[in-house]
């Protein structure tokens, strides 16, 4: 009898302490999502109308699927032909800022493609480029959402400048500022 209380004792023990366990290591990976993603962690639990647990299973899918992806690192002359492109369509911008914002977009899906990214959905480009740029994930989701009202025709100049910008940033994000680095070597 005394045997069986004691192996009683011992299960609820362990069982307290995985639950204990499982506690720590929920509120770990919480803290750890929530850092990794920042604003888009809050967006994400919005957007599924407080339901945490959810979000942080897609926001963990998101990030192992940027893991998972061939970052194929550029060559030199991928690099300089992207720096090369992106030049002519900041030119372009003053006369054409439409065709500019264009050309902008293309460009970045380009860089993109060759990283080895998915580009074909631009959800899945968008939820891509947040777990991968935490950081710049509002400035993505402004962009994309400039970049629709102009294909819908119904963008000022100064949301293209806005979106041009933005694109701007996500360049050098993907190329790492070596456009700065061609500057240097030029």
């Amino acid at each position: 009898m005394q045997t069986l209380q004691i192996v009683a004792i011992a299960i609820v023990v362990i069982a307290v302490l995985a639950a204990i366990g499982w506690l720590v290591y929920t509120r770990k990976r919480s803290e750890r999502l929530r850092d990794h993603f920042g604003t888009e962690y809050d967006r994400r639990v919005r957007e599924l109308e407080g339901d945490r647990r959810r979000a942080e299973a897609e926001l963990t899918e998101r990030e192992a699927r940027v893991q998972e992806l061939k970052h194929r690192p550029l060559s030199n002359s991928e690099r300089a032909r992207f720096v090369e492109e992106w030049r002519m369509c900041q030119a372009r911008f003053v006369d054409d800022p439409e065709g500019a914002v264009d050309d902008a977009d293309q460009l970045l899906s380009d860089i993109m493609r060759a990283r080895g990214y998915r580009i074909e959905d631009r959800n899945d480009r968008l939820a891509d480029l947040c777990a991968a740029y935490p950081d710049r994930a509002s400035d993505f989701r402004q962009t994309d959402e400039l970049f629709i009202k102009h294909r819908s025709g119904n963008a000022s100049t100064e949301e293209l400048r806005k979106a041009f910008v933005h694109f701007r940033t996500l360049f050098d994000e993907m190329l790492g500022g070596y456009d700065e680095e061609l500057k240097r070597a030029s």
